[in-house]
């Protein structure tokens, strides 16, 4: 366990290439110590979206220790709307049409919690066993969902349910939601990128979080979509708040592959 700001937590997370997409454009940061995760997932041609991704994660990897919950919240913002700069800076340079990155990010601070996202890239909150998404996709699939024109089981199959329509890097300014709620002993949160819903129901990441330490359900989860055939890039990470406010333990190591 690891604490931060009074909070005390396990986390772990896991990366893979999947079996198709020939490299890995996600990317994800975990600094516990300061009561911050975060999963990017790129998009664009020939490495570009890794790069994006990359740009992003970076942003957020030297913040300082925050003040107060509003200090790391407004410093997160911030570092998202210099990662979009940044990265619209080196396509402009490099000759690239569009590139950028969806991001989630987690935020704990005391017994709150905050999280940040653009793009399809989700947050899973997991309390007594029942989990509900935080976020809320940023993409076609989700809009028509809104609308009622599309149901969540035809989404699934939707020929264009990969389609974001917020980005980071893509719009001259980022459009970056927030919600925000209490955090009690033994919650659990998931980030994820889409890889990992692509093929693995949230049911499923319930049952995986409630099974195992972090480090386990987060290897439980790559390994299941690897089993339904990983067609994209898949990253998992999980933070689990202690359900004892005196138990000591230590933080995992990322594993399969994972980059911080």
């Amino acid at each position: 366990m690891t604490a931060a700001a009074g909070a005390r937590f396990e986390s772990a997370a896991a990366t893979h290439t999947g079996l198709v997409r020939a490299q890995n454009e996600d990317n994800f940061l975990a600094r516990p110590e300061i009561g911050l995760w975060a999963v990017a997932d790129g998009m664009g041609g020939h490495e570009a979206g890794g790069l994006a991704s990359a740009v992003a994660v970076a942003a957020l990897r030297n913040l300082p220790a925050p003040a107060s919950a509003a200090d790391l919240l407004q410093s997160s913002e911030r570092s998202m709307v210099e990662a979009n700069a940044a990265i619209r800076a080196i396509a402009a340079a490099r000759g690239f049409d569009v590139i950028g990155t969806t991001v989630a990010i987690l935020l704990v601070h005391s017994r709150h919690f905050a999280c940040l996202w653009c793009g399809d890239s989700r947050v899973y909150h997991c309390r007594g066993g029942v989990i509900s998404q935080v976020t809320r996709d940023h993409s076609e699939a989700q809009e028509l969902i809104d609308q009622g024109v599309l149901s969540v089981t035809d989404a699934k199959n939707w020929p264009r349910r990969n389609v974001i329509t917020r980005a980071i890097g893509v719009f001259e300014n980022p459009e970056v939601d927030l919600q925000h709620g209490d955090v009690e002993p033994g919650d659990v949160f998931v980030l994820c990128s889409d890889g990992l819903t692509g093929h693995v129901s949230d049911d499923e990441i319930a049952r995986a979080v409630a099974a195992a330490d972090a480090q386990q359900a987060c290897a439980a989860l790559i390994g299941l979509t690897l089993e339904r055939g990983a067609q994209d890039n898949v990253t998992v990470v999980i933070v689990r708040t202690s359900p004892d406010e005196t138990a000591a333990g230590v933080s995992r190591p990322p594993t399969n592959g994972a980059r911080e």
